[in-house]
């Protein structure tokens, strides 16, 4: 037995609408996925990055406390001769003295403090690619604590 089956005019527009949306929907959050963590960039084209400093501490099963340190994002990718601004926020920990090493225009790193519940500010253009850890010089012995370092990667 043959069926015919009609669709009305109206329920073909609904789902051309419909397979229109899900398209679109479709592209536009694989887009969105696949774009990678980046910097926002200023009207002045200011690489601008957002970091947070976070504390783990953990006790061992014969008592013994362990501490790590860490910046997050761990790492950053910035281009090199765009000027860079670090906005890094005091989450975890009282002080996190920092230094940038291999940067700045004396090539001594550039140096900063970072204050619990605080935003210190860092600004600077590389001038060499190369990879250049962080490293907050409270927790950098790994005898005393987990290092706290992280890394900024000038392409």
């Amino acid at each position: 037995m043959n069926k015919v089956v009609f669709i009305s005019k109206k329920k073909v527009q609904w789902y051309l609408i419909l397979a229109v949306v899900v398209v679109v929907a479709g592209v536009y959050f694989g887009w969105q996925q696949n774009k990678p963590a980046t910097a926002t960039l200023t009207d002045s084209s200011t690489q601008v990055f957002s970091l947070v400093t976070g504390e783990f501490t953990s006790t061992t099963s014969d008592n013994k406390q362990l501490e790590a340190y860490v910046w997050a994002p761990s790492t950053i990718i910035v281009k090199k001769g765009v000027p860079v601004e670090l906005r890094i926020t005091g989450v975890s920990g009282q002080s996190h003295p920092f230094v940038i090493e291999g940067l700045g225009s004396d090539g001594q790193g550039i140096k900063g403090n970072v204050q619990k519940g605080k935003t210190t500010v860092v600004s600077f253009t590389p001038t060499e690619a190369g990879t250049y850890p962080i490293v907050c010089t409270t927790h950098s012995d790994p005898a005393t604590s987990i290092p706290m370092v992280g890394y900024l990667i000038v392409q």
